[in-house]
């Protein structure tokens, strides 16, 4: 075979002139006869001669070849050895099967054997995650320099088991990273500080203390500021614009905020503490996008009740401070205000629906009603979305269901979805997040959105809403819709079921009156005592059967106590009623001497639910949040998917090792 390809190349290379000479010799031949044999003879040893000549120089060529291939081996082998970066080759499990001079010399005082093996493990697995690719690139700070990691792997065998022979180049960026660092520090961060309380201070105190009072708020302010030269401008009475470099932004962070702190040793005789609610951001490309974005920022931590700070970077929000409780504001401007924009939404919309938060409760409930009979009187058909009912209404329901008037406005998902439309009026009570609305996908099937709620602020917030009606010092999203129902134009004429319903609302969420109570709380409840509310009647959707007196007890019974006042307790059975069951026992809890905050985790389905309560002293909503859950100082929730009750267990007692450290 390879002598048949050999002439086969020959014959195509020479066919050419062997064709032309074959043709002069045969003319020569019919010409002559006697020149036959002689032309035969010299035909094939020009045929022998050139087969001969053609092997000659491919022998030739494929020494020349191998002469340079050599060459070539050997000058990639000295740059090798001799490479001006740092270079190593080893396999995944840290073993070093060769590296450079540079190496050697450029890492002699460090560990490196440790080092490179961390990083060869981590380069596996990104390795494993993206097999389409053969490059590695990475970046790695080893003692006081930053280099950037280029190289390839290979797959080899070893001990049966596929492993990554690696070759890494280490590039020294050092004085790079510090030119860009350079950069990021003289970058400009922006801004806002508010004085919460500012009307209220200066409405109590004298004419008098006025001027010093706001002297020594300010003194506090520029003080501040200074230690990290940054300006300070007064744009409003109780506002100030702050510019500085971001090189002190972490500054600021590790020292957490001290001014939150700083604010309050101002000495007033009426003691109003005074506080503030601070917003910074680095993200915008001109100084004016950053202050939009602090201005952003800002209505977040008003949201939150204020009396903390927030830093907006990189896409996420950090929070400092908010272990104070909401100030209360007594005026009801805003509710007349918003009354009076909701009537006009409701009036100009086809028809309203009403949602809540998942696994409604009776403030939901509650609120959602109220909120029906204003569309009602207003002459509007209204629906009320529930798309899954828990234990904790099942009181409330069946009084509900015992009402004609009620008996088509409940419907469900499906329903819900082919009913909306972009004239929907969608109204959204006892939430303002995204994914802990009953049916998220319904917000966007309309630009008309309406939040009415009482939580504190999470990042997380329903940003397309026309109309936010959303007050932190509320004790309910049912006080808030009680004052709404007083403002509108045309007199609404409360039923049985739905004083009953508010007025639970607000019970439920205050513990009897007890926690988050201001003075508007007490007048929302008084004006639905005067609608005819029956208290005994309510009391009694609040009981709680013999067996969940029971459990709750063991729940009790267990609590394992950290910290010295934190008590933590599981309810290991799986049941849809768990989120009330954990609710009731958190409540519980708080009733034992010693005891300022309390949690209790339970499961239903795939998903572990974590209550949390506390007197005020701890702030649960902080530590909640950490889970990813939210609520207010006192009372507070999370929902933890695709984990167990013992690792959401661990995670929480971290979280409040956190809570502890930053506070």
């Amino acid at each position: 075979m390879p002598n048949n390809k050999k002439f086969e190349n020959f014959i195509s290379k020479t066919k050419i002139y062997l064709i032309v000479i074959a043709i002069l010799l045969v003319v020569i031949c019919i010409q002559n006869i006697e020149f036959i044999m002689p032309a035969i003879a010299i035909y094939v040893a020009l045929l022998a001669y050139t087969y001969w000549t053609h092997n000659k120089k491919v022998t030739e060529l494929t020494k020349h070849i191998e002469d340079l291939t050599t060459s070539v081996d050997t000058t990639a082998k000295n740059n090798l050895i001799n490479s001006p970066f740092p270079l190593v080759i080893a396999e995944t499990d840290g073993n070093i099967i060769w590296k450079s001079v540079k190496f050697v010399n450029e890492f002699a005082n460090i560990d490196i054997k440790n080092v490179l093996k961390d990083l060869l493990q981590e380069l596996k697995k990104e390795v494993e995650n993206n097999k389409k690719y053969t490059s590695i690139k990475s970046k790695l700070k080893i003692g006081k320099k930053t280099y950037q990691i280029l190289g390839e792997y290979v797959k080899s065998k070893k001990k049966k088991q596929t492993e990554y022979m690696m070759t890494l180049y280490f590039i020294d960026i050092t004085e790079y990273e510090q030119a860009l660092q350079n950069v990021k520090d003289i970058n400009t961060c922006v801004g806002i500080l508010v004085v919460d309380n500012y009307d209220e201070m200066m409405q109590r105190i004298s004419d008098e203390r006025k001027p010093q009072i706001t002297a020594e708020v300010e003194k506090v302010i520029y003080d501040w500021a200074g230690t990290t030269n940054g300006i300070i401008i007064k744009s409003d009475r109780n506002t100030y614009v702050y510019v500085f470099e971001q090189k002190y932004l972490a500054q600021i962070k590790e020292e957490k905020f001290n001014i939150l702190d700083s604010i309050k040793e101002i000495e007033i005789e009426e003691s109003i503490p005074v506080t503030l609610s601070i917003a910074v951001t680095n993200e915008g490309e001109s100084n004016y996008e950053k202050y939009k974005t602090a201005q952003a920022a800002m209505d977040i931590v008003l949201g939150r009740g204020g009396d903390q700070a927030v830093v907006r970077e990189d896409g996420k929000y950090s929070f400092f401070g908010g272990r104070s409780l909401e100030v209360e504001k007594r005026t009801k401007v805003k509710a007349r205000t918003v009354a009076h924009a909701l009537e006009k939404l409701i009036t100009d919309s086809k028809e309203i629906m009403i949602m809540g938060h998942t696994n409604p409760d009776i403030d939901s409930l509650g609120s959602s009603l109220g909120i029906y009979k204003i569309a009602k009187t207003l002459g509007k058909e209204a629906y009320i979305i529930s798309n899954k009912n828990t234990t904790s209404i099942d009181s409330l329901m069946e009084l509900i269901k015992n009402n004609e008037e009620y008996k088509d406005i409940f419907i469900n998902k499906n329903e819900a979805m082919s009913k909306i439309s972009e004239d929907t009026l969608l109204i959204i009570v006892d939430t303002h997040k995204y994914s802990y609305v009953e049916i998220p996908e319904l917000i966007e099937q309309t630009n008309n959105v309406v939040i009415i709620d009482h939580h504190r602020k999470s990042p997380e917030f329903i940003e397309k809403a026309i109309l936010t009606f959303h007050e932190v010092y509320a004790s309910s999203a049912a006080e808030l819709v009680t004052e709404l129902l007083q403002y509108i134009s045309k007199k609404v004429e409360l039923n049985t079921a739905e004083t009953e319903a508010l007025y639970a609302g607000i019970m439920m969420d205050t513990k009897n009156f007890t926690f988050k109570t201001g003075v508007r709380t007490f007048e929302a409840a008084a004006y639905l005592r005067k609608c005819g509310v029956d208290i005994i009647r309510v009391k009694k959707l609040f009981q709680s059967n013999l067996e969940n007196y029971k459990t709750i007890s063991e729940i009790v019974k267990n609590v394992e106590i950290i910290n010295d006042t934190i008590g933590i307790s599981v309810y290991e059975k799986d049941e849809k009623d768990t989120n009330l069951i954990c609710a009731k026992a958190a409540d519980e809890l708080l009733t034992i001497s010693d005891i300022t905050a309390s949690f209790v985790i339970g499961k239903n389905d795939n998903k572990v639910f974590v209550s949390g309560r506390s007197i005020g002293d701890i702030n649960v909503q902080l530590i909640l949040e950490k889970l990813g859950g939210g609520g207010h100082i006192t009372v507070a929730g999370a929902q933890v998917e695709d984990k167990t009750i013992e690792e959401v267990k661990q995670d929480l007692k971290e979280k409040i090792e956190e809570y502890f450290l930053e506070n």
